[in-house]
């Protein structure tokens, strides 16, 4: 008797590749992360003004999200085609050693970007109005 195994999804296919692709991106995109962080803290130490730390902010805010995107995408093809249709897969590639790996980075990177969006974007402060109603 002999027992069918289902294929990988076309679907699953695709986007494990394309999965690949972007993560091969993660080293620039972390670099770029950090020479972000760097002038953001540079900027912060010369007192510039609050604009200009607001704009070194947001530019520290989306390298660490393209960042973020290129570990999970770069997580995700650690565990394989056959993870995008089955949840357990997907546990199962956590628990290897390099799925740790890209677990660890993953939660490090987002918690970076939570704390930075929470604590380190500097508001604007808004014009009072001439008349309160």
């Amino acid at each position: 008797m002999a027992f069918f195994r289902p294929r990988v999804s076309r679907e699953a296919e695709v986007r494990y590749h394309a999965d690949q692709e972007v993560g091969k991106t993660y080293g620039t995109l972390l670099e770029k992360a950090e020479r972000a962080e760097e002038e953001f803290r540079r900027a912060q130490a010369e007192r510039r003004p609050l604009e200009e730390l607001r704009e070194k902010a947001v530019a520290l805010d989306v390298a660490l999200t393209q960042a973020l995107r290129a570990a999970e995408a770069a997580q995700r093809a650690t565990f394989g085609p056959k993870a995008y249709d089955d949840r357990l897969r997907r546990r199962k590639g956590k628990a290897t050693p390099e799925g740790a790996k890209w677990q660890a980075e993953v939660d490090r990177l987002r918690t970076l970007r939570e704390q930075h969006r929470l604590t380190g974007i500097p508001r604007l402060p808004r014009p009072v109005p001439e008349k309160a109603a």
